[in-house]
């Protein structure tokens, strides 16, 4: 078989447009591919939830790769095994209902599960602002603006794209860029004790681990956090390298979500 060239470049062309016309108006845009947010992606998929997620870097992941100071071992606890079962992630038993995971195995295994329940990934997007709607008396947010993540690195002024959402998913992990975002362009009040993101606290696995699942939820009108955002927007203590309350929020979120979307 010869290889053409052109043809080639032609067909990665047709196909990413494809597969980006396709997903300008969707049900959810989760930015982040951190666990939580791929996780809510393969639920969310499996309900038949059009979704996608944005990730600024090249590799979907976030810190879960470099498990705990770059031993690629991570720790995941008894009530979030069914996940990691469900998804297919092995992992071995330790003491006292602790389980480890290899890191890189976990990583692409969520990452798998993710896009085969058909939630598309695009890597190398960064979100640099949201689509900000008003209507029945309430604002909103609606949507997203996109950019090259290569773009907003070098500081070029090309002007970015926008999408729709029905609903938004900050996992943006430690930095909540989306909420920060709207307190910051829209001098906006979060659902938070402080109106603004609160920011997290020292490392407390324990507590860290029940305050990011009982903070998954609504942050602001149609927007949503998950995982280390949801820490972080609403002030929750750090809980290291163990991963049971990122793969359980994930969830929750695309519950929670799926639950809005049916009615």
């Amino acid at each position: 078989m010869l290889l053409d060239d052109v043809a080639i470049s032609k067909s990665i062309i047709e196909a990413y447009n494809e597969k980006l016309l396709a997903n300008l108006d969707v049900d959810v845009a989760l930015v982040g591919a951190g666990p939580s947010n791929m996780v809510a992606g393969y639920y969310l998929g499996k309900a038949g939830i059009k979704a996608v997620i944005f990730e600024s870097k090249l590799a979907p992941g976030e810190g879960m790769w470099g498990g705990g100071m770059m031993f690629n071992e991570i720790v995941i606890q008894d009530d979030a095994l069914h996940i990691a079962e469900e998804i297919g992630i092995a992992y071995r038993p330790k003491e006292n209902g602790y389980y480890t995971m290899d890191s890189v195995e976990a990583t692409s295994t969520i990452t798998s599960s993710c896009v085969k329940a058909g939630t598309v990934i695009f890597n190398l997007v960064r979100v640099i602002d949201v689509l900000f709607r008003e209507g029945g008396g309430q604002s909103r947010v609606a949507g997203l603006v996109l950019n090259w993540s290569p773009v907003e690195n070098l500081g070029l002024h090309v002007d970015p794209l926008g999408i729709k959402a029905s609903y938004v998913v900050d996992g943006t992990g430690h930095p909540a860029d989306i909420c920060r975002i709207v307190t910051q362009k829209m001098d906006a009040k979060l659902n938070t004790k402080t109106g603004d993101v609160v920011g997290e606290m020292p490392l407390w696995a324990e507590k860290g681990e029940q305050f990011t699942v009982a903070n998954t939820g609504e942050v602001f009108p149609g927007l949503y956090v998950a995982g280390m955002a949801a820490n972080n927007a609403f002030g929750g203590p750090r809980m290291g390298p163990i991963f049971g309350g990122m793969l359980l929020s994930g969830k929750k979120v695309a519950e929670i979500l799926a639950g809005r979307l049916r009615r």
